[in-house]
């Protein structure tokens, strides 16, 4: 089963917006999107010709598809799709290079008896889809895996800003990180984050009704921007 790769560069791909986020909604990439994303895929998250490629979240979602996955086909990389399983989960990522986990399938899987003994020496982990704390980053980093903290959008990205974590990093933030490296214009217009490049399907600056700040280059997430709207609104009437 290809999932539409071998005909996107003329046809462009599909996917779903995961929900996390408001109503999922169906989200068209063009060709020329996708060749732009895979650009940034590829050198974000250090890509090459000899990476393994372990994809065990959803095909017809931004993490699943178009993270690593798509890139990787473009330039003849080994990939294996599975369905993820934290019981199997180290035992077959043990044969891979790079995969994408989202922070709730971290937590599960550092609660596996594999974990004790784990080691991710040389492998690197992309999260992301969830809110993102320090202490699936920690936790992993201390395994020796190489985490690529991750924010992006069924619209933008997937890689629209990151933040890459190494062995013997120290972790010293709180919250919730998105990262202090931009693969697209962005900006924040009172607290709301803006975003705008050829890895977004819109020409104009995109609003993404994530509230964020901004500390010395690093973004942040505070919230959606319809929660907090919902929360001033409630605490005014109360």
């Amino acid at each position: 089963m290809d999932y539409g790769l071998q005909r996107y560069d003329v046809t462009g791909l599909n996917i779903v917006s995961s929900g996390t986020t408001g109503k999922p909604k169906r989200i068209h990439r063009s060709p020329d999107n996708l060749k732009a994303c895979n650009k940034v895929a590829i050198e974000a998250q250090m890509i090459a010709e000899d990476s393994r490629i372990y994809t065990c979240t959803a095909m017809n979602h931004a993490g699943g598809l178009l993270l690593q996955t798509l890139p990787a086909y473009t330039i003849g990389c080994d990939i294996h799709i599975t369905k993820f399983n934290p019981y199997k989960f180290l035992k077959e990522f043990n044969h891979y290079t790079h995969t994408f986990l989202t922070p709730k399938m971290c937590q599960m899987v550092m609660m596996t008896k594999g974990w004790q003994t784990a080691d991710l020496t040389g492998k690197i982990i992309a999260m992301g889809s969830d809110p993102i704390l320090s202490t699936e980053i920690e936790a992993f980093i201390k395994k020796g895996a190489t985490v690529i903290a991750n924010w992006g959008m069924s619209e933008i990205g997937p890689n629209a800003i990151q933040k890459v974590f190494r062995p013997g990093d120290e972790i010293n933030f709180t919250g919730t990180i998105l990262g202090d490296t931009e693969y697209c214009e962005t900006k924040i217009t009172n607290g709301q984050l803006f975003v705008k490049g050829d890895i977004c399907i819109y020409d104009d600056w995109m609003a993404t009704e994530d509230m964020v700040y901004n500390i010395n280059g690093t973004y942040y997430y505070m919230g959606r921007k319809s929660v907090a709207e919902g929360m001033l609104e409630y605490y005014e009437r109360h």
